[in-house]
């Protein structure tokens, strides 16, 4: 296995690839050649398919099974099936249609399935140069256990339902658990401290999702940079670079593992997220009773949902709470490693895309970044 594999839009293209050359009647190969990135033209990469058959005139299946190298990835061994048909290219038609089978995550709002431009790029440069003249495509993705792997992620805080979005960046897995990536972020924080004019002001954003939420929040895209799972190191490191306010950003069943003193927040790592809330609800004055709920639950977000249907306002103080005690959290790691002591604050949002709470500071610094 590579030590560092490739995201799932590449063996989605790979599948995809298998499947239309098995309709061209040309022979199944092991190793099909992609253009991992179509902008720079540089050399096709053999990707691995497992098998590819014909299912009748003008129809042909192709499978894959993703392998992101030794990132702990949610996608390990996942497989990945793409049917393949010709339709009719002429007039304004367009000549790829992409369309969502069982366990590829859609838009809530129209269906459609949810990918990324960069999956949609490579799977139009390495297809288009296959079709016949006059020849559309269509394309049925499948990922059989798309759907129970979605649930273990925030994909429905962002509007994402029934399975795996196709939202990766680029061919290249992002190691966000890994070394390299926490020196890649030290090394844009240094960066923009050594920029003329630089404010020292800074939002650690976990993750992709919280990416692309933030700037709709109205937080400058220029003070975002993607924290990944190495939160305390950053910490440190944002303070070494001269940080005067950061703000962290992201999903509450990420961030409350700080209020437990989690800072790597890998979830094979460490988990301990329903034990942190419930703890936190002990002090918050919930009963034994209510306790038990949240421990019962199947996530952060449903447990908070559960409490909110007897309570609601019981629910918001605990949320609060959790926002006020990581910022006690944070705050306090930040102090047993650096001296300096920038203004820290924290806003967590849930899976219905919504700001759901904002410690003391956190709340002033969002009003203060938007500004």
């Amino acid at each position: 296995m590579a030590e560092c594999g490739y995201t799932l839009p590449v063996w989605v293209a790979a599948a995809a690839v298998a499947a239309v050359r098995e309709l061209l009647g040309q022979p199944f190969q092991a190793q099909v050649p992609l253009l991992l990135d179509p902008e720079a033209g540089l050399e096709a990469t053999a990707i691995p398919v497992q098998a590819a058959a014909r299912l009748g005139p003008g129809r042909a299946l192709a499978t894959s099974c993703c392998d992101p190298g030794e990132v702990l990835d949610l996608t390990r061994g996942l497989q990945v099936w793409v049917e393949a048909s010709w339709t009719d290219a002429e007039g304004e038609q367009p000549w790829l249609e992409l369309l969502a089978g069982e366990g590829v995550g859609v838009h809530a709002a129209s269906g459609e399935a949810c990918l990324s431009a960069y999956a949609r790029q490579l799977l139009e440069s390495n297809l288009r140069p296959l079709l016949p003249d006059r020849r559309g495509l269509r394309l049925t993705l499948t990922f059989p256990e798309g759907r129970q792997r979605a649930a273990r992620t925030s994909n429905a805080a962002f509007g994402v339902v029934d399975g795996l979005a196709l939202i990766g960046t680029q061919a290249l897995v992002q190691r966000s658990a890994a070394p390299d990536q926490l020196d890649q972020a030290r090394q844009e924080l240094a960066r923009r401290s050594q920029e003329p004019g630089w404010s020292g002001d800074l939002v650690l954003v976990l993750g992709e999702n919280g990416l692309d939420l933030a700037p709709q929040q109205g937080l400058p895209p220029g003070l975002l940079l993607k924290a990944g799972n190495w939160i305390g190191p950053l910490l440190v490191a944002a303070a070494e670079a001269g940080v005067r306010r950061l703000l962290l950003f992201g999903y509450q069943g990420k961030l409350i593992k700080l209020a437990g003193g989690i800072f790597h927040t890998h979830h094979h790592l460490a988990d301990g997220r329903l034990e942190i809330l419930a703890a936190q609800a002990a002090q918050h004055g919930c009963s034994l009773e209510q306790i038990r709920l949240l421990l019962e639950a199947a996530s952060v977000d449903q447990a908070i949902a559960a409490l909110a249907e007897r309570d609601s306002a019981l629910a918001t103080g605990l949320q609060q709470r959790l926002a006020a005690v990581i910022e006690q959290r944070a705050r306090a790691y930040l102090a047993k490693h650096h001296d300096a002591a920038p203004q820290l604050g924290a806003v967590l949002f849930d899976r219905s895309r919504s700001i759901c709470a904002c410690g003391p500071v956190g709340a002033a610094l969002l009003e203060g970044f938007r500004a």
